[in-house]
């Protein structure tokens, strides 16, 4: 079995994880960071570097933009480490303020100034990798060619990418973009595993609710576009935060995963990613918790490969029901 990680072909520093970093910064509003949340930062990258962890996915909606700041201060703290990982940040969504409600923006002017607004807050000169965070109803691809190639001059990002676009939605980007989309970053877990049925129940009523993916998943692997999974630790369902009223078939799964974690010998965390990392796309897992035990927990991944037979009963149990 191969497992190509395309990424590494534009970002040869990458690692196979992702960290995302969400978490930090503390809370949704205008209170200001703490010295708690600054050790909270802290332990939280110290513990996805020591697992091999180089990427470390940012947006500039993430805490209202604590989470840039507070890793910016990281950053000035140690000199040496933003040369020994990747920064990735998203821009695109505006929350509601005075000139209109929550929206996606993917104009030229707020791309440029979202982008001015990342680099000051991280402290650093450029971005390894942009991503588009939403897709904009109302984007026009050539404005925003128009706008990559401005951040490309001037040496403020080295590669881009988007999040949550659909197949049609890329090709339209692409056709106008000089350089190719490096990464899609997408829902996908055990959990959220639409994507999976989107293929196996696609001509099958079971597969209704899936078929929104089209072929994202095949045009991503066919042009080269590293899809990063969000949400790929499945919320904690399945490693001991699944709700007590959740279906019967999140706690059948959280057992079968713990079963085969223990068979294994690694933590139910990596566990799950090495569910995603089976899949021939190559997958990018995020690590969404900031948690640094539940981070640590994530190290074995990488080492982990399951049987054909092991991945059928984690997707089975998963979606509740047998296969058409």
């Amino acid at each position: 079995m191969t497992q190509s990680f395309v990424l590494q072909r534009t970002v040869p520093t990458s690692s196979r994880l992702v960290f995302g970093c969400m978490g930090l910064g503390g809370s949704w509003d205008a209170q200001p960071i703490g010295d708690q949340e600054r050790r909270h930062a802290a332990a939280a990258v110290e513990a996805a570097l020591e697992i091999g962890i180089t990427l470390f996915d940012h947006a500039d909606i993430y805490t209202l933009g604590k989470a840039e700041q507070v890793f910016g201060e990281l950053l000035k703290q140690d000199p040496g480490l933003r040369e020994r990982l990747l920064l990735q940040s998203k821009c695109g969504i505006r929350f509601a303020d005075g000139s209109g409600p929550k929206r996606y923006d993917l104009s030229q002017d707020y791309i440029l100034a979202s982008v001015d607004g990342i680099l000051q807050r991280l402290g650093t000169e450029y971005l390894d990798v942009l991503l588009l965070h939403r897709p904009d109803p109302l984007m026009e691809a050539e404005e925003i060619a128009e706008a990559w190639l401005k951040l490309k001059a001037s040496g403020k990002v080295r590669q881009l990418g988007v999040s949550n676009m659909h197949s049609g939605q890329m090709a339209l980007l692409q056709q106008t973009l000089p350089d190719p989309l490096v990464a899609n970053q997408l829902e996908m877990s055990l959990l959220k595993h639409d994507w999976i049925e989107n293929g196996t129940c696609f001509n099958d009523d079971q597969g209704k609710g899936s078929r929104v993916w089209s072929d994202t998943l095949q045009y991503c692997q066919q042009h080269g576009v590293q899809l990063q999974a969000w949400g790929a630790l499945a919320r904690g369902w399945y490693s001991g935060a699944a709700p007590q009223d959740a279906p019967a078939a999140v706690h059948a799964t959280a057992a079968l995963v713990q079963q085969l974690a223990a068979q294994h010998q690694v933590a139910a965390e990596s566990l799950l990613l090495a569910w995603l990392l089976r899949h021939p796309a190559g997958i990018q897992p995020v690590i969404g918790t900031a948690h640094p035990g539940r981070i640590r927990a994530c190290a074995d991944a990488l080492k982990v490969v399951l049987s054909r037979e092991e991945w059928y009963q984690l997707y089975v149990s998963a979606r509740g029901q047998e296969l058409p």
